[in-house]
């Protein structure tokens, strides 16, 4: 059971804190991350949102490559209503042309922000739904010269094969995905409720391609490592209060944690973010081999992509390594069962 392992980053803005610091904090633990044998390094789009730095995704996948040698790069994904196809290619297509063989680009359906600033990314905000159209014009505008089957050509892009990855929550993505022949990723670290039938959906429909003859499989997981299981709790309640604050139409930058989550939410704001947090693995070293060792064999991923939101950079470093260890122990016991 050796099952690859990465990081989704939402580049987090910390109480006390500013967006300078939270795209350095990022860089820094992309090079960690790198160090520890973490295959991908993903950034989310999100925008409006004042605890959360990565709105210029591919901006700030370009800084964090810089700083980096070896480690995937990629999207978490872009959210591809916000964008023009061919604006979108020319971006990760530069990345990829500036760093060969590293870039990934996921894509999402949704938003990933209110209507009112959907309207200010200046996209036409109509009633069709062109997901699928624009998936298709993305993945041509990569495609080299004579394969490529736009009369637009993205420059830098045309050649560069940039993989695209689905991402979803939903049946949708599952479906396109593997009507498509794409790898897939699932939100499951924030929106696991159609986790169990979005998978099944789409290992079941899945149609080979050139590319990916074989169905891959990504599971997204949170980790609030930490030397005890008290003290991961503890870190994952900056999490848990960002979640509560969202639901209750006041985001802000990720709060500081707190000693009784539990005790202070009210319980049915606690009751919604504790189903929103269910793929989570909290605790000490055992205690998170012990969760992500249940889920990759419930699941069966192809491949776990983790993110730890934690308010205290050193501790978020900290939660990677015992992730990271935890991993790598699950596959040794899975060589050693075979």
């Amino acid at each position: 059971m050796t099952i690859p392992y990465s990081v989704l980053d939402l580049s987090p803005i910390p109480e006390g804190s500013d967006a300078a610091r939270a795209l350095a904090n990022s860089a820094d633990l992309a090079a960690h991350a790198e160090a520890l044998g973490y295959t991908r390094y993903w950034m989310a789009e999100h925008h409006n949102m004042s605890g959360i730095a990565s709105a210029a995704t591919a901006v700030a996948l370009g800084f964090v490559a810089s700083r980096t040698k070896t480690i995937r790069i990629g999207s978490g994904g872009v959210m591809l209503p916000n964008h023009s196809p061919l604006m979108v290619a020319e971006a990760f297509g530069t990345l990829a042309t500036l760093y060969p063989n590293r870039v990934d680009l996921g894509v999402g359906r949704a938003p990933g922000t209110d209507q009112t600033t959907a309207m200010a990314l200046r996209r036409n905000m109509s009633a069709g739904d062109t997901f699928p159209q624009d998936v298709m014009e993305l993945i041509g505008y990569f495609a080299s010269g004579e394969g490529a089957p736009n009369k637009v050509r993205a420059i830098p892009g045309e050649g560069t094969e940039v993989p695209v990855y689905i991402l979803g929550s939903s049946l949708y993505g599952a479906q396109l995905a593997a009507y498509l022949g794409l790898p897939y990723a699932f939100a499951s670290h924030f929106a696991p409720g159609a986790l169990d039938q979005a998978v099944e959906i789409y290992r079941s429909t899945f149609r080979p391609s050139e590319r990916f003859p074989e169905p891959y499989f990504i599971l997204a997981a949170n980790v609030f490592g930490a030397a005890t299981d008290e003290e991961g709790r503890f870190l994952m309640s900056s999490m848990q209060q960002a979640f509560a604050n969202l639901r209750s139409g006041n985001p802000g930058k990720l709060p500081r944690p707190i000693e009784d989550f539990a005790g202070t939410a009210h319980p049915g704001v606690k009751a919604g973010v504790d189903e929103a947090l269910r793929i989570s693995a909290v605790g000490s070293p055992d205690t998170v081999r012990s969760s992500l060792e249940a889920l990759a064999r419930r699941y069966r991923p192809d491949e776990m992509i983790l993110t730890s939101q934690i308010h205290d950079h050193a501790a978020r470093k900290t939660s990677y390594v015992i992730a990271a260890e935890a991993m790598r122990e699950i596959g040794e016991m899975g060589r050693q069962a075979a």
